[in-house]
This record gives C-alpha cells, structure tokens and sequence, in this order.
C-alpha cells in the first residue's frame, strides 16, 4: 500500500499574508509593498524553522525599526491569512481515505500560527494519521531530515511514499530521500497523476 503525503500550504490551504494587515493598509499593493521592505518572506521561514513569534519580532525591530510595528498583530490577524482552501484538493484527499489510502503531512508551518490551522481545519487531524509541523520539529523542507523524520515516526519505507507540494524544491527534497513525488501545480492535474499511480 502506498502512502500519500500531502504538503499543506497552497496545496490543501490557501496563504495570503497580505490579508493579515488589509485592515491596516488602504490597498493591497501597499501592504505587499511594506512585506517586502521588511523582508517578510525570509523572516517568515525562520518562523516556519521554530523561531518563537517574540524572537521574530525583536530580529524584525532590530532590522526595520519601527516599520515592523504591524507585525505585532500578525499572530491575531493569521487566521485571515488561512481562510480559503485550495479548490479540489480537499475532495482529492477524502477520495483517496474513503480508499483506505494512509495520509500523512509535512508542513513548513510556524509552531506558533499552526492551533489557527487545527481550529480553522479540524478535519486536518481526522484525514491525516500524522502530521510533521516544521515550526514543532525545527526542521524545513527541502532539507533531509524532515522527510526522514515523517518516516521514522511512523514506520515508512520511502519507496512507498508518494509526496505532493507546491514547491519543486520541496518535490526534489523528497525524491532526494527516495520517495515518489508530484509537483502540485492544481486539483486536476493532481487527479490525473494519482489516477495514473492506481490511487484513484
């Protein structure tokens, strides 16, 4: 029986940053603006590496000054981030449980905004037998030891995953370790390689 491992952020959930701050700025250029004068992505990473929210915000302030004030509300606001689900793919991962298909999870997810996504989503914990948080674990993808980690924790021979992800570096991260992988480009298209793998 093969494994399907879902990556979770642009895959499962929709993540739009901007919209934590839409009641801030009067556009969204704007706010996408100010995210990237503070760098918002690379200091978002090391959240997603298991940096505390107090620590992010005293390296953004030491960096950008004052301009980080409205990050202070992000951990509050994250809940708007994550409202939308990705179109299809949630339909995808209870098609392949009502299959009997084991589904697993690893996210690059800061520890401190993953209770938002289990109270947004609680159908996270019921679809998935596991789920590796990276903001937990304080590991990332692409890098090796996570996937590993997934693996050791339940028991998996990497032949017998199949990872999914948005990102072709994370796809390559997985297939580094030995698994199959997909690179999730839409539902559709998602449908089509499973079906192909005999999983739907």
């Amino acid at each position: 029986m093969k494994n399907v491992v879902f990556d979770l952020g642009a895959v499962l959930i929709e993540w739009d940053p901007a919209l934590a701050f839409a009641d801030i700025f009067t556009t969204r250029d704007a706010a996408e603006d100010w995210l990237t004068r503070i760098d918002f992505n690379s200091w978002n990473r090391f959240q997603d590496g298991g940096r505390s929210f107090q620590d992010g915000l005293a390296v953004a302030r030491a960096g950008h000054g004052d301009e980080i004030r409205h990050l202070e509300g992000y951990l509050d606001a994250f809940p708007l981030t994550i409202d939308t689900p990705v179109p299809g793919t949630w339909e995808i991962a209870e098609a392949l449980q009502a299959r009997g298909v084991p589904l697993y999870a690893i996210t690059n997810w800061s520890a401190d905004t993953w209770p938002h996504a289990l109270t947004r989503y609680p159908r996270l914990e019921e679809i998935f037998r596991d789920i590796v948080v990276s903001g937990q674990v304080k590991q990332l993808k692409p890098a090796a030891p996570i996937y590993r980690l997934l693996m050791d924790r339940n028991g998996l021979a990497a032949g017998d995953c199949i990872f999914i992800d948005d990102s072709m570096a994370n796809v390559e991260g997985a297939r580094a370790v030995g698994m199959d992988a997909i690179h999730f480009t839409g539902a559709e298209a998602l449908s089509r390689e499973l079906a192909a793998r005999g999983l739907l």
